[in-house]
Formats: structure tokens, sequence, C-alpha cells
């Protein structure tokens, strides 16, 4: 079977159905560009607070900013109002987004608190009208991304994934582990495969894919694609290396050397999207995913998150890499 193939999405077209997953405080744009170009097919971008940008926040508005090199690119939006909602959707596509999706499934208590995230799961009519009001506010495909459950107690996935096709999505991102797993556990993979059976939209499955093997269950649970979240960070060639298993292809061995070679480029692309300080800073939160698997790891590390210039980053990888070269 062939697993790997275009996705569509309303009038959005995209080149695979391999979809990199929202992730606050990361996939920002230098990242969702590194994905593209490690073989994804879509790039969604971190949530953005619709109440933040009502009332003229700066750094959510710079968060709708969406590169020429980054498409296509679906913003995520979250809140619990209707009207802020709207607004929200038209300025993520007068920011150059494809697509709109609205977060009903951050378990994170600060966004639950606010009425929005995975609290919306408990409120189906309300959250068909936030879905609504931003379909009828834009041009572009909305999406809905959801979970399957709040607990073990009682499935809401079809549910919600009809809802959601009634109120005007394009497609539905389902993840199929509850609330109360927030990103832990294995994905219910039963349980994802009502939820595709019950609607007509495509149904884009999410939660725990690492490798070829978790990507083939979601897709041979009737997923029209698979997203992607912690398996990219560290990877970004995860989204090739998984079409390319599927599709028979061979797999390219990633040594330490070429992921410190990309997490030094995604270092340099952040410096230049956000300044020196910002940049390196942004860079430290994820350096225990790109520096590791080699001889004092640990230590190299440890160097990186006490440095503040590009000059000096650039010197330490040097370093490292010349130690790496015979294993490059």
């Amino acid at each position: 079977m062939d697993f790997i193939r275009p996705l569509k999405i309303a009038g959005v077209t995209c080149a695979n159905n391999l979809v990199l997953a929202p992730m606050a405080g990361i996939t920002d744009s230098p990242f969702r560009i590194l994905c593209l170009r490690g073989g994804a097919g879509l790039v969604c971008a971190e949530m953005v607070s619709a109440h933040a940008l009502h009332y003229g926040n700066a750094r959510s508005g710079r968060m709708l900013q969406v590169s020429a090199k980054e498409h296509p690119v679906s913003m995520q939006i979250f809140g619990s109002d209707a009207h802020t909602i709207a607004q929200a959707a038209r300025n993520a596509q007068a920011a150059g987004a494809d697509i709109v999706d609205l977060n009903a499934g951050c378990p994170v208590k600060k966004i639950n608190k606010a009425g929005a995230g995975c609290v919306l799961m408990k409120d189906p009519a309300h959250l068909a009208r936030l879905l609504e009001a931003a379909v009828k506010a834009v041009s572009i495909p909305v999406t809905l991304k959801t979970r399957i459950a709040l607990n073990h107690k009682e499935f809401l996935g079809s549910r919600l994934a009809y809802l959601a096709q009634e109120a005007g999505a394009a497609a539905v991102v389902m993840h199929a582990r509850a609330a109360v797993d927030v990103h832990s556990g294995p994905p219910n993979i039963e349980a994802l495969a009502r939820v595709c059976a019950a609607v007509k939209i495509p149904v884009i499955g999410n939660g725990g894919v690492l490798n070829a093997q978790d990507a083939k269950q979601f897709f041979q649970a009737g997923c029209a694609g698979v997203m992607i979240g912690r398996g990219a960070v560290g990877n970004p060639l995860i989204f090739r290396d998984i079409a390319n298993e599927l599709q028979g292809q061979p797999v390219t061995s990633h040594t330490p050397a070429q992921r410190l070679r990309t997490y030094l480029a995604l270092i340099e692309e952040n410096v230049a999207h956000y300044g020196e300080r910002i940049g390196i800073n942004r860079s430290r939160k994820t350096a225990g995913y790109w520096i590791k698997d080699f001889p004092n790891a640990a230590e190299v590390r440890g160097k990186f998150v006490r440095l503040d210039l590009l000059e000096q980053v650039q010197s330490l990888f040097k370093e490292v890499l010349d130690s790496l070269q015979p294993s490059a």
C-alpha cells in the first residue's frame, strides 16, 4: 500500500501527508523551514493567543509572521471567544498562513484556565461556535486539533470530529491520547480508527510518532496524514526518513556530526531571525535533543548553554566537529 501521498485540505494541496506538529517555543519560522527542507509536506506554527492578538500584543503579532520559504504553513490559534477567534483567524490569513487551526486539545493548565485548549471538549456546542466563527471569517481552510478524550472513561473523538465537519472545518487533527495522558503512553489506534470512519473530511493522526512503523499504524487506521512533534526535534529529517522507509527506499543514517551541523545551521537562522541574544537563547531550549550521542556530549551542552555570542557558538561547534570528523 502506498502510504505516502499528497494531502489535500480543501484548497491547499501539500506535497505529502507528513505534517510537523505545532509545539510552543519550538515550531517558529526557522524550525518550520528546516522541517520543510527535511521532507515535511505541511508545517504548523506554535499556537498564538487570540485574546493577546485582540489586545495588540506585539510578541503574539510577531508569532504570526510567515516567511516566503515556509509554505504550506498552518497557523494555530487558541481562545474561548468567538469574536476574538474570528479576528485572530483573519490576522493569520493576512500574515500569509495557508491554513488556520483551532486548538481544542492543549492540556496546559494556564491555557485551560482561560477557557481554551482541551476544556473546550467539555462544551461541544461552544466549540462548534468558535469553529464556525473562524470558518466564516476567512477564505482559507480551517482545521481543528483536539484529542480522542479528556480521560479514559468517555471517548469523544468521533463526536468532536463530526462536529468539526459540520461546522465547516476542512480537516481534523486528532491526538490519539486522552488529555490526562498529556504526551505519555501509547496512542489509542483503535479509537483513532473509529474517528477516521466517522467523518468524510481528512483526519490527521497525532501522538507519539517516532518512526516509520509508528506512522504506518496511523495510516492503517485510516488517517489521511500523520503529524509528528517531538520526533522532529533534533531530527528534522524524520519526515524524509519515514517517507523513504514506507516507500521502500534507503534511509540515510544520521551521525552526531551531521546532527550538530544541522543544529548550528538552525542556531544561525535563529540569530538572523531574532537577533543574537534572543536567537541563541531560544536555541538553548532544545540543546538536549541535538547535542547527544557522542563522547563528552554533556560537557559540550554545558559549555553551549553558557555562551551568548554566535562567534563563540561557531567556535565551539567547529572544535567538536573537528574531533568527530573520523566518524562524520
